[in-house]
């Protein structure tokens, strides 16, 4: 049982990480498949471990709701500041 809980908890964080890069990319009107996967690609791995941090370096037993919220967020901000320094690159470049 305490296994299912902690792929539970891990899928949660999966599925709420790539959504959010997903999100990110439809709110930047990103067109190229590979800038489509990197965002979904970071967002996956910050909410995923920045959940594994709230719940203290681990998932056994079950996502708690700060782990979920912190993932939510410090996605959200890697996103947001991933855009910011894309663009300002984009910027420096014309």
């Amino acid at each position: 049982m305490l296994e299912i809980l902690s792929l539970m908890a891990l899928l949660v964080l999966v599925l709420l990480g790539a959504t959010l890069g997903w999100l990110a990319s439809i709110l930047a009107r990103t067109e190229g498949p590979a800038d489509i996967l990197r965002q979904i690609a970071l967002g996956l791995v910050v909410s995923v471990v920045a959940g594994a941090i709230a719940n203290d370096g681990t998932m056994l037993g079950s996502l708690s709701l700060l782990g979920l919220g912190l993932g939510l967020a410090v996605s959200a901000v890697a996103l947001v500041l991933y855009h910011a320094m894309r663009s300002r690159k984009a910027g420096s470049r014309a």
